[in-house]
């Protein structure tokens, strides 16, 4: 299977929230769960974000995991208020706000919040998740087009 169904990620996201801290084996359930491109990178790549876990350096590892697995994806602003954290991840960050697709997510701790924002844009981005944008072929016709509209 190449994509994970969201009711799973969304089992995850949901694990993620109750957590109070950040472990190894959470690290792990989402790398192997939500990571689908993770195992598909250099060895050298995998080895990177392996060493920041083994190290306990969580935002870092997680940053790296984002690059790596969601490369279109950006974090957009990382706010503290009122003993939380905020992460925005955006897909466009110089576009406004309102139209922009964002993952947003709120814990605690840093590294939980940017996890779940990642989580979350994981599942905005599985097949299952996007919408069919193609647009629908059509066979030319033959003759002239005239706008006939009266622009005066």
């Amino acid at each position: 299977m190449l994509f994970t169904p969201k009711r799973n990620l969304d089992r995850l996201e949901a694990n993620l929230r109750a957590a109070h801290a950040i472990t190894a084996k959470l690290m792990s359930n989402v790398m192997t769960q939500a990571c689908v491109r993770f195992a598909a990178h250099s060895r050298a790549a995998q080895a990177r974000v392996n060493r920041l876990v083994d190290a306990g350096a969580w935002t870092d590892a997680i940053l790296a995991l984002l690059a790596l697995e969601l490369p279109h994806w950006r974090v957009r602003r990382l706010v503290q208020e009122d003993g939380e954290w905020l992460c925005t991840l955006s897909k466009q960050p110089q576009l406004p706000l309102g139209l922009d697709e964002v993952s947003e997510a709120t814990h605690e701790a840093l590294p939980m919040a940017i996890l779940i924002a990642l989580v979350q844009a994981r599942c905005a981005a599985s097949p299952e998740a996007a919408s069919s944008t193609a647009v629908p072929a059509v066979r030319p016709s033959g003759g002239y087009a005239v706008s006939c509209d009266n622009f005066t």
